[in-house]
């Protein structure tokens, strides 16, 4: 039997955060949000209908019939919220801006009072040493156009993002350099005009050829603000997507699977960041697509491979595991069996490796020299104990191993410039209503009352030593 080490020894055996565990130096570490899930204050200032705000108000459409009607009242406690980034130490916060706030009906008159609340918030966030990262399409459609021209299945939509980023990015740059464009195109459209597994806003079942458009109409309006945005925002303005990439990890790490991944990589997201980063549509995407596949012109998709300044990516979970195959694709997609380990939401497996094949191969592939993961996080059960504190283990566990792969891509020279933990506060999570709480801080959605989690300790010890703890 060995006898137990000496306690200099114990303590010399634990990796220093100052060595090999550490992150580049300048990395942004931040927290994000989005307006429909925690603003509330659905009605005030001129706001305008959002399809979320039809969708939520359809009964039985959400978890327990909830609604963002007040969700985590952001609108009127940003101040107070600005206070624990503040206290985490966070460097920047990304927050989406309100389409519906800005252009009550879409388009044509913008409401004067429209960017009033996110003048303030910025001011705020600068006041206190935090840079604003902007969304400007977190879902939150303006209701008249879903119900005028149908949508992101209409052109006339994309013109109508284009003309409202312009707007936005004329008024806010001064103070705004980071904007992004259109938050997961894949999820919103695939879920919401499509057949997904879960329904989303605004809950529509389309034919594959016309969801196959509002896919290219999506797509379109990111170019279109993409070049508004050059248009008529200040010097110095930067700006991409924020896509939830089909992330492909090879199920074993040889070098013929890791290829197989590059290649999956390209293919699987052929309707999205392959075009805008190519712009062109993958032969295997159109093949695939065959009949139904979108209308589009030469013009299209020059607009949609408008110069971005960086790539925004959401990572939660591996979408596929790779293996190299004689397949004419040369890769084969495994099926997950149904022990795969997966966090509260069932949806939610739990794939660490996602965090280092995501990034890795996007820089790999389409040689993207600045990359932000614009989302990663986790539910959690998030009781209150007795002293009424969360010990929410399951999330630090979470996001320790997550982390842990991002600095193996850090280290290994994969240019992430930044992290956004999502979420900064429980929120209304979409179909799940408030059922689902992601947040490192707990709200009590009677009293509104903010509490942090142990998450939050973790997450502030990361940005303190910019490193594993």
């Amino acid at each position: 039997m060995l006898s137990p080490a000496p306690a200099s020894a114990q303590t010399a055996a634990v990796p220093s955060p100052a060595g090999q565990r550490r992150f580049p130096d300048g990395f942004v570490w931040g927290t994000a949000t989005s307006a429909y899930q925690i603003e509330g204050a659905a009605t005030e200032e001129g706001r305008g209908v959002s399809i979320w705000d039809t969708y939520s108000h359809r009964p039985g459409k959400i978890h327990g019939n909830h609604n963002g009607d007040r969700a985590s009242d952001h609108f009127h406690r940003y101040k107070d919220d600005v206070q624990p980034m503040k206290a985490l130490g966070v460097r920047a916060y990304r927050f989406s801006i309100a389409w519906p706030r800005v252009f009550p009906d879409g388009r044509g008159a913008a409401n004067p009072r429209g960017l009033d609340f996110y003048n303030r918030l910025i001011d705020e966030l600068l006041a206190n040493g935090i840079e604003p990262f902007a969304t400007l399409y977190h879902w939150d459609l303006p209701q008249a156009l879903q119900d005028r021209v149908g949508g992101w299945q209409s052109r006339e939509t994309a013109q109508a993002f284009g003309d409202y980023a312009g707007h936005v990015a004329k008024h806010i740059t001064d103070r705004v350099k980071q904007i992004f464009t259109i938050n997961e195109s894949a999820t919103f459209i695939d879920f919401g005009y499509g057949s997904g597994p879960v329904e989303l806003a605004p809950g529509l079942k389309l034919p594959q050829a016309e969801l196959n458009q509002v896919r290219h109409h999506v797509l379109l309006g990111h170019g279109l603000a993409v070049q508004a945005i050059r248009a008529q925002g200040r010097p110095g303005t930067r700006v991409g997507p924020a896509e939830n990439i089909v992330g492909c990890v090879p199920a074993i790490e040889t070098p013929a699977n890791i290829r197989a991944s590059e290649i999956a990589t390209r293919e699987m997201n052929g309707g999205y960041l392959t075009a805008m980063l190519e712009g062109s549509y993958t032969d295997g995407f159109l093949t695939y697509a065959g009949s139904y596949a979108p209308k589009f012109t030469a013009e299209d998709m020059k607009i949609i491979s408008s110069k971005i300044d960086f790539v925004g990516i959401n990572v939660y979970m591996p979408q596929h595991y790779v293996v190299a195959s004689g397949a004419p694709a040369g890769f084969d997609l495994l099926p997950f069996p149904a022990s795969f380990p997966h966090m509260e939401s069932d949806w939610l497996r739990i794939g660490p490796e996602a965090m280092y094949w995501g990034p890795r191969n996007l820089a790999k592939v389409w040689n993207v020299e600045t990359i932000y993961i614009t989302e990663n996080g986790t539910s959690g059960a998030d009781i209150p104990t007795a002293d009424g504190r969360v010990y929410d283990l399951d999330r630090i566990m979470y996001l320790r191993n997550y982390l842990t792969r991002l600095q193996r891509a850090t280290a290994e020279g994969v240019p992430v410039k930044g992290y956004f933990l999502w979420s900064l506060l429980d929120n209304f999570e979409w179909s799940d209503g408030y059922d689902k709480r992601f947040g490192l801080y707990r709200v009590d959605f009677e009293t509104q009352k903010r509490s942090g989690k142990l998450s939050a300790d973790f997450y502030r010890a990361v940005i303190a030593a910019n490193a594993l703890v």
